[in-house]
């Protein structure tokens, strides 16, 4: 359950549940240790959620309070303490595009309590009619300059500001695969919760924004620990075009990123394991280097009710994934459509699809036995394009409750030909006060 205040005792609360069916011969699995310092550095399992040929199930919980308040003109603080609680499925191994994002990569049975985020904003106003602030879950009600300098700084998540769109990014409402609801190649800077501290600037003019941001990595890649001190950080910039095509409204998005830290080139772990005849590990071959990527980011309004959204993305597949997953090529699209052609305006029906690839560097090393944040089954002799389907039902039961069924069908789940395909239903509770 995620449970929010919006800064005016505005409280919401969601729950999740998914299982899993398969089909195949799928045999074997590697259990990382996610539970000390250097957890998830250099391990995964791709069995995962097609360990078993029969349904599994698994849930998530978490209450979320998002406290908000004004701290001087145009200053706002903002803290959400949160307490979680379940698993992903087959604990968030065995597929890239992994498919609940109320899920994060370190599960515990009983709820334990985290500050997930703790950050300033300040606006500048630099002219244009002033915009109307709807109170939200870190949005106070208020006006605001249209065109603006916006500054933000503390702890936070990346995609609070960045990759974001309205049709596909939210996993309480929309969407619930990680490589549908975030660009997949987008390896942004976070822990193994999904936050980082860093600071963002925005400079919205007119119909463009600019949007700058520097972010800490973790501290060996996907821990549970920040590199505090900031050593290895992430550099981020986006630049936002809004428009109008047949009289509706749509965005257009294009984001640059560089990860820099100690990280390991795939090629280099496959060599010192053929020297030394053991299997590859990313853990033992790292050293200070960058990785880039772009994304691609649209949304556009078709009709009344309906929208449409698309991702294309890519990174450097030279080198291992550092915080998200083990993606260097996705493609992402989708709809969304309101309920009112049959009698349910606030009730919303979502289709979107999505491809995932790796580079060949990253085949060799995974078809040699080696483990990454996600995935890796110890061998990968017949590679294939991962793909998921995923459609979801939201109804709108009150102002205060929501329900939602997702279906999700995966092919080649961890890029292996020889696995799935897998049935995923999930369903989604959501309450606010």
């Amino acid at each position: 359950m995620r449970l929010q205040s919006r800064g005016d005792g505005h409280d919401e609360r969601t729950a999740t549940a998914v299982a899993a069916s398969t089909r195949g011969d799928d045999r074997g699995r590697a259990v990382p240790d996610r539970s000390g310092r250097g957890a998830c550095s250099g391990c995964g399992g791709g069995a995962g959620v097609l360990e078993r040929a029969w349904p599994v199930t698994q849930e998530t919980a978490d209450a979320t309070l998002f406290l908000g308040t004004p701290l001087w003109r145009g200053g706002e603080g903002y803290l959400n303490p949160e307490i979680d609680q379940g698993f992903g499925l087959s604990d968030t191994l065995g597929v890239a595009g992994f498919p609940s994002g109320e899920a994060y990569k370190v599960g515990k049975a009983k709820p334990y309590f985290r500050l997930n985020r703790a950050f300033i904003r300040h606006v500048i106003a630099l002219g244009g009619p002033d915009t109307a602030i709807e109170p939200g879950p870190n949005a106070l009600a208020g006006t605001q300059a249209g065109d603006n300098l916006t500054l933000t700084a503390g702890k936070l998540s990346v995609v609070d500001i960045f990759d974001t769109n309205s049709y596909a990014h939210d996993p309480r409402a929309d969407f619930l695969n990680w490589a549908i609801i975030d660009a997949g190649a987008f390896d942004y800077a976070a822990d193994a919760w999904g936050y980082t501290y860093g600071a963002a600037m925005e400079w919205t003019q007119g119909r463009w924004t600019a949007r700058g941001g520097l972010f800490a990595l973790s501290d060996v890649p996907n821990s549970q620990f920040l590199d505090k001190h900031f050593r290895q950080y992430a550099l981020i910039a986006e630049f936002e075009e809004r428009h109008e095509w047949n009289g509706r409204p749509g965005k257009l998005k294009l984001l640059g990123f560089v990860n820099r830290g100690r990280m390991a080139r795939y090629d280099d772990a496959l060599q010192l394991a053929q020297s030394s005849g053991g299997t590859p590990d990313v853990s033992l071959v790292r050293r200070f280097a960058s990785r880039p990527g772009v994304a691609l980011n649209l949304e556009q309004e078709l009709a009344a009710g309906l929208g449409a959204f698309a991702r294309v993305s890519a990174n450097d597949g030279s080198k291992e994934a550092f915080e998200f997953t083990e993606i260097n090529k996705s493609v992402a699209a989708g709809l969304a459509l309101k309920g009112v052609r049959w009698g349910r305006p606030a009730d919303t029906v979502g289709l979107a699809g999505v491809v995932n690839g790796i580079s060949s560097a990253a085949r060799r090393y995974f078809a040699a036995g080696g483990l990454g944040i996600l995935i890796g089954d110890g061998q990968l002799p017949r590679y294939g394009a991962e793909q998921i389907v995923e459609a979801y039902y939201a109804v709108h039961l009150s102002d205060r409750l929501g329900l939602a069924a997702d279906l999700q069908h995966i092919v080649h789940p961890a890029y292996n030909r020889d696995r799935g395909p897998v049935n995923i239903v999930g369903l989604r509770l959501h309450a606010e006060f």
